[in-house]
């Protein structure tokens, strides 16, 4: 199944320019993994020096990709180090036994001999159908004019590229003072379903120019996917692919940006900052572009007894068909709020429970609040964007989240996704 149609209705009105990024060159070709007359392979060259971070699913039944990015993180004194990532959509190679194991080993070996690296320095990702052998032989064809396309600031030919029930390409830059110098972020991400959060959501890959240690860009990126892509649940689904890495090629230290070694540095303070609005962009796109979405869903939690706790209740929250569905369907049903807090099996009292649909308070004390006014409320429901509250009236703690609404498109796409 290729990408939905039409674009989702809370898709961006507008796609940044995506600025070149020294170090890095992207190319994608149509090798036939499962699409016909689209793009499905994409290939990042990146210069020698390359350091590389990623977090990935803590799903037990991990894809094969995700096995060997693990393998080559570890690496050894100085590692990791990247000279080029293969992505290819359409098939996942997930539950794919030895023949996947054999499939990553080989498209690392085609591209190593293409590029001129050793394989350790090839990074993989699949997404797409679980459970269907790969065959790799495929990327054979296509790599050798992959190295000759590369080219800077291709990025979102490359966002394209590794789309699968996705409706819209999601790119996101930033540029930030790193010393003296400017550096640039640029990511691109997919995602519309089996999203949920677990370390990482999706596959998303962000690149930057910063000359950043891979132990320090290790640490930027693994507290940072907390609040973003970690904060974000489609359907309350991991896949087995989950896949955020981030590579930095150092190139800007030749313009006067200082090596960065620790992630305790503070001249990485404002680095972290544009780093964290790209994550967050990219993840809330992937919120938008959700499967068959109509709303766009902000859920806080307030007044709970930690950050922890108000997470756990905004994702029962986010996570709820019920809640869900009656977005989907304008009403502001704060009676299943109420039951999603409840069944969290976080310190919860009804008595002292309020919630708030679109800044409009419909419940107060474990009651509905006496000033409810349902047209007022009706009319707030139809927005593209829902702003749901609760105040736990308990403590400090808070957190938001982002989902969106459930509705009869999602069953429809994932109903007949293999066929």
């Amino acid at each position: 199944m290729a990408a939905s149609s039409p674009v989702s209705p809370l898709a961006p009105t507008s796609v940044p320019d995506m600025p070149a990024i020294a170090g890095v060159r992207l190319a994608t070709a149509a090798a036939g993994i499962r699409y016909k007359g689209r793009t499905d392979v994409l290939l990042v060259l990146m210069d020698k020096g390359t350091t590389a971070a990623g977090v990935y699913t803590r799903s037990k039944c991990p894809s094969a990709p995700v096995e060997w990015c693990r393998k080559m993180l570890k690496g050894g004194k100085g590692r990791p180090l990247a000279r080029a990532l293969v992505v290819n959509s359409g098939n996942a190679n997930a539950f794919t036994g030895k023949s996947g194991r054999d499939a990553t080993k080989l498209t690392a070996d085609i591209a190593a001999k293409a590029t001129g690296c050793k394989p350790s320095e090839i990074f993989l990702a699949s997404t797409g159908v679980i459970g269907e052998p790969l065959d790799a032989r495929k990327f054979q064809g296509v790599m050798g004019d992959l190295v000759a396309q590369a080219a800077p600031g291709a990025f979102l030919d490359a966002a394209k590229a590794i789309m699968t029930t996705d409706t819209f390409p999601k790119v996101a830059t930033a540029k930030v003072k790193l010393g003296s110098a400017t550096v640039t972020i640029g990511g691109i991400a997919k995602g519309a379903g089996m999203i949920a959060p677990d370390m990482a959501t999706m596959l998303s890959f962000v690149f930057t120019d910063a000359p950043i240690a891979a132990p320090a860009l290790q640490k930027v990126l693994s507290e940072t996917v907390t609040d973003t892509f970690n904060a974000v649940t489609i359907d309350g689904d991991t896949s087995t692919s989950d896949t955020l890495m981030a590579f930095a090629t150092g190139a800007a230290a030749a313009k006067g940006a200082p090596r960065i070694s620790k992630a305790s540095d503070k001249r990485l303070t404002a680095f972290r900052k544009a780093f964290a609005k790209v994550l967050a962009d990219l993840s809330e796109q992937v919120a938008r572009d959700g499967e068959g979405a109509r709303k766009l869903i902000e859920i806080t939690v307030e007044g709970a007894k930690s950050k922890a706790s108000a997470r756990r209740i905004a994702m029962s929250i986010g996570n709820s068909p019920l809640v869900k569905t009656a977005i989907a369907g304008e009403d502001a049903n704060w009676g299943r709020v109420v039951m999603a807090v409840g069944k969290a099996g976080e310190p919860a009292d009804r008595d002292k429970l309020s919630i708030w649909f679109g800044g409009i308070r419909v419940a107060h004390k474990g009651a509905r609040d006496p000033n409810y006014d349902e047209a007022a409320v009706s009319a707030r429901m139809k927005e593209p964007k829902i702003m749901l509250k609760v105040n736990l009236g308990l403590g400090s703690g808070r957190d938001r989240v982002l989902t969106c609404d459930l509705t009869k498109e999602y069953v429809a796409i994932n109903g007949d996704y293999r066929s």
